[in-house]
């Protein structure tokens, strides 16, 4: 029977968690089928920044939108409150 904890298991990522923040640069708001299965659940955030240009401070931006709550998921207090050492 196909389930969905079969088809995590076959996924090159299967050893690994579910993303919680996609970051997506240079102005495109689309994911181009990049892990759309691990997707489901994370948060998107878009920016016009080039990949050249992200930095620190662009990193923090995303993390500050992500802790925020800007999108449609709610987090629990353990994933917000992780530090980001660059």
């Amino acid at each position: 029977m196909i389930s969905e904890q079969l088809i995590n298991q076959h996924l090159s990522t299967a050893d690994l968690p579910d993303p919680d923040l996609f970051i997506r640069n240079s102005g495109e708001q689309r994911v181009s089928n990049f892990m759309l299965w691990q997707l489901a659940y994370t948060e998107l955030y878009f920016t016009t920044t080039l990949w050249p240009d992200f930095d620190q401070n662009s990193l923090e931006d995303a993390i500050k939108s992500f802790k925020a709550g800007n999108g449609a998921w709610s987090y629990s207090e353990q994933v917000l409150n992780k530090s980001v050492t660059l």
